[in-house]
This record gives C-alpha cells, structure tokens and sequence, in this order.
C-alpha cells in the first residue's frame, strides 16, 4: 500500500503546485497594468545588474570548458575546422541558457522567495490587501518583469563572453587560429540557433520567477517556513529548468529543420 500512498500524495502536490503556479501567474497578468515602478527598478538593479559579474565569470569557464572537452574529438577526428560551429552551437543552444537558468534560480529564485515567504509569515502580505492594495501589483509583478528582463540582457552578455573565450582557449590549447573559428561559427551557425538560446533563457527566467513567487507566497509558520522556501525555491526552479529544456529543445530542433 505505501507506494500507491506516496503515488497519491505525489499526485496531490503535483495538482496542488500547477494550481498555485497558474494562480499566481494569472494575479500577476492582472497586476502588469498597475506594476510598481520603483520596485521594478530596485528589482532590475537586483536581478540583473547584481547577476552580471557572476554570470560573466561562469560564461568565461563555461567557454573554456566546452573547448577542452570537445577538443579531444575535434583532435581524434581530425576535424579541427569544425571547433567554431561545435563550441558555438553548444553555447547558444545549450550550455550558456541551462547555465545561466541554474546560477539564477540559487542566486535569485531563493533570495525571491525568501524575501516573500518572510512578508508572508510576518503579515506584510495581508497587511497590503488589508489597505487594498494588490500585492502582485506591488511586489510579484514588477519582480516577474525584472527576472525576465534580466535573464535576456545578461544571455547576451554571457554568449557573448562564452564565445569570445572558447576562440580564445581554441587558439591557446589547440593552435586553431581566430579566422577558422570564427570563420565555421558564422558560416555554419543560423540566426535561428540563437533565437533558439534566447527563447530558453526567457522560458527559464519566467519559470524561475513564477515557482520561487508561489513558493514564497504559499509560506506558513515561523523563520523555519522562509528557510524551507528558499530551499524549496531552487530546487522546483531547477527541476522545471530541466523539464523546460527537455519540451523546448525537442519543440525547437523538429521546428527548425
């Protein structure tokens, strides 16, 4: 009997947590019209410009990487010409959106959660609607905008930087001048591969936002509840990350053949 009663509490979360996500993501449409703007701003600055340094320095690692690995086949196989298309493709399609989605969800999924279960559980939250005011006007709205925004200006830094430093390590570790890398990137790489990236980083910026705001809206208890939600947080975030790159890169490739 327990699995069926562990299949069945499953089930129940799972209808329990798609119904406070549709929620939430419905309130927060509602509220886009009556957004907070200061709130907005101060989220922008948190989110985005905050994230910069440390989605730069993991885009650098994440080029160097890429090329390391994948120059062991490029040596094996002798297609070396190829490095451009190869590493580029990686980033843009794959590593550089799945990267950036993970080190948001620690980084602001669980602060974003942590900051609203804390409002949740000390009465700020129904002090608001008390007053009639909307909190998704004031405080979720302006906070989905702001991660949205952020997961797309800082995806185009971070391939930007990812790319740049797997020509550089190219050139270093495997002797492939700049002209060949570049050369194969932008022969054999489509628009399309990076409208591609950049529809996964907004797809996982808006997953993130939606999950850690209904997580730390659905907070009860005491200083334990906010500790939990964080936790909760990033690892519901980085859970639907995978199953988002899983439909989207499946939906994606058969779209674009």
């Amino acid at each position: 009997m327990r699995p069926f009663v562990w299949l069945g509490r499953m089930g129940l979360d799972t209808v329990r947590g798609a119904g406070a996500l549709g929620l939430v993501a419905g309130r927060t449409v509602l509220g886009l019209p009556r957004l907070e703007r200061r709130e907005l701003a101060r989220a922008l600055v948190q989110f985005g410009y905050d994230s910069l340094p440390l989605a730069l320095a993991t885009a650098a690692l994440a080029g160097v990487i890429v090329v390391l690995q994948s120059g062991l086949y490029i040596q094996r196989f002798g297609a070396r010409a190829f490095l451009g298309w190869a590493a580029g493709y990686g980033i843009l399609w794959e590593f550089g959106p799945l990267l950036l989605g993970l080190i948001m969800s620690a980084r602001i999924g669980a602060r974003n959660a942590a900051e609203l279960a804390t409002m949740q559980v000390g009465g700020q939250i129904e002090g608001l609607r008390g007053i009639g005011l909307d909190p998704f006007a004031i405080l979720v709205a302006p906070r989905v905008v702001a991660m949205e925004l952020s997961m797309l200006a800082l995806s185009s830094f971070t391939f930007l930087v990812a790319i740049l430093f797997e020509s550089v390590a190219a050139l270093l570790t495997l002797g492939l001048p700049l002209r060949i890398f570049y050369g194969t990137f932008a022969d054999m790489l489509d628009p399309l591969d990076i409208l591609g990236g950049v529809i996964k980083t907004g797809a996982y910026g808006l997953a993130i936002s939606l999950v850690s705001t209904a997580v730390g809206l659905s907070a009860r208890g005491g200083a334990r509840a906010v500790g939990q939600a964080a936790a909760s947080a990033v690892v519901q975030s980085c859970a639907a990350i995978f199953v988002l790159d899983f439909l989207l890169t499946s939906l994606l490739t058969g779209w674009m053949k």
